[in-house]
């Protein structure tokens, strides 16, 4: 994988995490980002998404926040965002002393994920929560 994590470092991360930061949630069901929200939910986490243009509404019942700072305090950051937009995401986690940053299908920034691996955090690059967790045979 483009993110050099064995099957263990994934999985051990999914275990460890209980709150994730849902940068570039929608509201709109047939989005990916809609669906990962709803697994992770499923699957125990505390998400919040994050989304300026929907701040204040709710998304599978979770307020959404206009920041990731508002989501504070961070433990995952899940990021749907065009890998352009990506590396303020990911310099915002670090100052906000997130554990892991969560880059999703299709997105792969290593700039930005060698500056996470140097700040401490764990990186994950072009993939999917939804996709491991049942592929690593993970349970809650």
């Amino acid at each position: 994988m483009i993110d050099g994590l064995d099957d263990a470092k994934v999985a051990e991360i999914l275990g460890a995490t209980r709150r994730v930061a849902l940068v570039g949630a929608s509201d709109k069901p047939r989005r990916p980002s809609n669906g990962v929200m709803r697994f992770l939910l499923d699957h125990g986490y505390d998400v919040v998404p994050v989304n300026p243009v929907l701040a204040g509404q709710q998304i599978h019942g979770r307020t959404v926040v206009a920041t990731l700072e508002e989501a504070a305090p961070l433990e995952m950051v899940d990021i749907f965002r065009v890998t352009e937009q990506v590396p303020p995401v990911v310099d915002e986690a670090i100052r906000l002393g997130a554990r892991c940053v969560w880059m999703q299908l299709g997105i792969a920034e290593p700039v930005s994920a060698e500056r996470a691996r140097a700040a401490g955090l764990d990186v994950v690059m072009d993939r999917c929560p939804a996709i491991e967790w049942p592929r690593l045979g993970l349970r809650r």
